[in-house]
């Protein structure tokens, strides 16, 4: 029997010896088998909301209808995830020395989905309705607008004329191109009424197929790929979106087989959703940061002028706690000012973790301990106590972060008190007036590709601008405005991982997290890819490479 064991080592010692030697002698060439897309089948998405103007010129205000015209309108650039710009219809660009001129070219071939072909003459025309846009488009965008003087050089070339320096401009040529030969003549308010905002005709690389009608009412609409598209085919043939109330309706479409994705998977449903096995949840940050403002002139506040204090503050905040446990792990921590993944983003930021016993010594060390006869609020040596309000937003979730937040500050002996108000309250009644002592708000980037901070931090702002904390930081402001005016993307960037190094020394707000929006797509779909988001619509900046179906194709990597 001893024997037979040894004698069954030595097979299996042998076999295992041949087989390093056959791996050994694999050619260097390894054939793989790797899928590859084929064109068809149709994709049908939930969107939450309803119909109201499939134009990019009236769609400001309902993100619904702006995720449709994503695929339906050209615009002449896009940007990547980490705020670059990239050709859309300008087949190239230049600026010129002094930054104030800009030349586009639009490429020859793009054509509207009626065939008839896109010239300069469409986007000065589209200009024209956002200089003019009555209640329609921002009051803010129109005024930007009537300052840059538009010129047309040809069929094909564009230019913008500024009236100085400015180096986001580039933000604001993500605007969707409308067809002047089908609306020309008209005003903006004319043009609210056509029927050409349920049939529409854009230039993107799906066109308008047909509204989905169920007993009278608009419940979708179908988009078929556009043939003569000047970019990438893309794999799937037709799109569908179904309008719905809200996530959960459309969550039990999905489990009913009627949509195979879902624009928007809120907290309420997220649970539910993460349940279902066949589909994927893709996330991405949203173009949001949510964080405590201080307001630096306060008088009956004059202790949060002091940059120490507001470090203790930092500290005292339990922010993993609000991430996990208030927010549901549906946010990501925040370390300053500028969105993480930006082309303007200084990683070498240090990471202000929860410590209390660490705040608790700052506050000590600034003079401020508890009274000798007693109480629960810290006081200074000039008698002042360390207690405050709060302007929080008045719904379910700020209610829940900032008593969070009122807890981790009474650990220190801090007292804060809640004033609950409806946002716009907050914004037009106490942040515009200067009237407050802190809030807590978000900062919301939406459509704003450029990283550029200036508009809430540059002290010039103060005084009628959204620098609601009226921070007043000399160098600081000279790295704004230089990085303003600055056309090579390095060098501003340099400025603003300067700008982002002050900012985490002085901490004139405190950043808590940037919130993540969740979207839902059936694994049948493949190719899906999802980034960091300026609107909701960049989920589809990689649609042109979604497939249903593949087929195996071999692949031998050169060795």
């Amino acid at each position: 029997m001893k024997k037979f064991r040894w004698q069954i080592l030595i097979i299996l010692l042998t076999g295992l010896v041949v087989g390093i030697l056959l791996l050994s002698e694999q050619p260097e060439g390894v054939t793989q088998i790797v899928p590859e897309p084929v064109t068809g089948g149709f994709y049908t998405e939930a969107l939450i909301g309803s119909l109201q103007r499939l134009n990019p010129i009236l769609d400001f205000y309902n993100p619904a209808d702006r995720d449709v015209d994503r695929l339906l309108y050209s615009r002449l650039l896009s940007f990547d995830e980490r705020g670059i710009p990239v050709p859309d219809l300008a087949a190239s660009w230049g600026i010129s020395q002094d930054g104030t001129i800009y030349n586009f070219e639009i490429r020859p071939e793009a054509k509207w989905h009626d065939g008839q072909p896109l010239t300069a003459a469409d986007i000065v025309f589209t200009i024209e309705l956002l200089r003019n846009g009555g209640e329609i488009v921002p009051a803010d965008l129109q005024r930007f607008w009537r300052d840059v003087e538009v010129v047309q050089l040809s069929e094909t070339l564009i230019q913008f004329k500024l009236p100085e320096p400015f180096a986001p401009f580039l933000d604001y040529l993500t605007f969707g191109v409308v067809p002047q030969h089908l609306l020309g003549g008209r005003t903006i308010d004319q043009i609210r009424d056509l029927q050409f905002n349920i049939q529409p005709v854009g230039s993107g690389p799906y066109r308008f197929d047909q509204l989905i009608v169920e007993d009278g009412q608009i419940v979708g609409v179908s988009l078929l790929a556009f043939e003569d598209y000047y970019g990438k085919k893309p794999f799937i043939p037709q799109v569908i979106f179904r309008y719905f109330p809200d996530a959960a309706s459309a969550l039990q479409a999905y489990q009913a087989d009627r949509v195979m994705g879902i624009s928007s998977i809120s907290e309420d449903v997220l649970a539910s959703a993460l349940a279902e096995r066949d589909l994927a949840i893709y996330t991405g940050r949203k173009p949001e940061l949510s964080l405590i403002l201080f307001n630096h002139k306060n008088p009956e506040a004059g202790f949060l002028q002091n940059p120490e204090i507001r470090r203790a503050l930092y500290l005292g905040i339990n922010r993993q706690y609000l991430v996990d446990r208030v927010l549901g792990g549906q946010a990501i921590l925040a370390d300053g000012p500028i969105f993480p993944g930006t082309w303007a983003y200084y990683d070498g930021l240090p990471r202000v973790n929860y410590d209390p016993e660490r705040a608790r010594q700052i506050l000590i060390d600034a003079g401020y301990s508890l009274p000798a006869e007693g109480g629960e609020v810290r006081i200074g040596k000039d008698g002042d106590a360390l207690q405050f309000t709060m302007l929080v937003p008045d719904t379910a979730r700020y209610r829940a972060l900032a008593e969070a937040i009122q807890q981790d500050w009474a650990a220190l002996n801090v007292q804060v008190t809640l004033e609950f108000l409806p946002y716009p309250d907050i914004i037009e009644q106490h942040l515009t007036l200067r009237d407050y002592q802190a809030a807590l708000v978000d900062l919301n980037f939406t459509r704003s590709p450029d990283p550029d901070p200036y508009p809430f931090w540059d002290s010039i702002q103060a005084t009628g601008g959204q620098n609601y904390t009226q921070w007043d930081h000399k160098i600081a402001s000279e790295y704004l405005e230089e990085a303003r005016i600055t056309l090579d993307l390095n060098e501003r960037a340099r400025l603003y991982r300067n700008f982002q190094v002050i900012f985490a020394d002085e901490l004139p707000a405190l950043p808590l997290f940037y919130p993540v929006y969740n979207y839902g797509v059936d694994r049948q779909v493949q190719g899906v890819r999802m980034g960091p988001l300026l609107e909701s619509s960049d989920r589809f900046t990689t649609l042109l490479e979604w497939y249903l179906s593949s087929r195996p194709a071999a692949v031998t990597p050169t060795p």
